[in-house]
């Protein structure tokens, strides 16, 4: 079988949400020969932008997303497995988590199943999380994104608080600092300093590239 096909196998199981064909063709593509690398790039990763697309069109919608991610986890994890010890790939290492004072942890955990489906080491610090454990967690796993989440206008001031202590500590130009939840808006992340505003989940991987200079 020609790797193009286990490509177009592994883009189709994205598209339809199908976990379990895509574990499969992981297996098969990597015992037919195709490296782990080729068949994640050329195969899953093209899948699961045309699923980000097309919910950013409205053509599929939240349950389809996240059955998207989970397959597209599945498989990771296959890759990953056969990839030589200590040469697992990543896009990029963020920490997450929903700012202390705040207990919503819905679109934040869809977030952080989004960005692992397009390969980033994710450390999802759950929710009411302190200003300084954002901080600390960045600088223990050299993250290269801090993100966070407040869904209610009293927390937000949390978000700020972060980069206050980003600053304090002289290491603001260390990490990118996206915000994200249903009171926040681009002219509020200008505001406060962040580097980004993420609508949604697909909205904050696109933003996330973009800081990271990703193609």
């Amino acid at each position: 079988m020609a790797n193009e096909a286990f490509f177009k196998e592994a883009i189709d199981s994205l598209v339809n949400h199908d976990k379990d064909k895509a574990e499969d063709v992981a297996n098969r593509a990597i015992a037919a020969g195709v490296s782990p690398q080729d068949i994640m790039q050329k195969g899953f990763v093209v899948g699961i932008r045309q699923v980000g697309d097309q919910f950013d069109e409205g053509e599929v919608y939240l349950p389809e997303l996240m059955l998207a991610a989970a397959a597209m986890e599945a498989a990771m994890e296959v890759c990953n497995a056969a990839l030589p010890e200590g040469k697992t790939e990543t896009r990029g290492v963020v920490v997450m988590g929903t700012v202390e004072g705040d207990i919503h942890d819905i679109g934040k955990a869809i977030v952080c199943a989004y960005l692992r489906a397009n390969g980033y080491e994710v450390h999802d610090l759950g929710r009411d999380v302190p200003v300084d454990a954002f901080v600390d967690k960045a600088v223990e796993v050299k993250a290269d994104v801090i993100g966070a989440s407040a869904l209610l206008t009293a927390t937000m001031r949390k978000q700020t608080e972060i980069v206050a202590e980003l600053n304090d500590r002289g290491i603001r130009g260390d990490f990118k600092f996206v915000v994200g939840g249903a009171p926040c808006t681009q002219e509020y992340a200008d505001s406060i300093g962040a580097d980004a505003y993420a609508s949604d989940a697909s909205d904050g991987v696109k933003k996330i590239e973009k800081l990271l200079g990703i193609k």
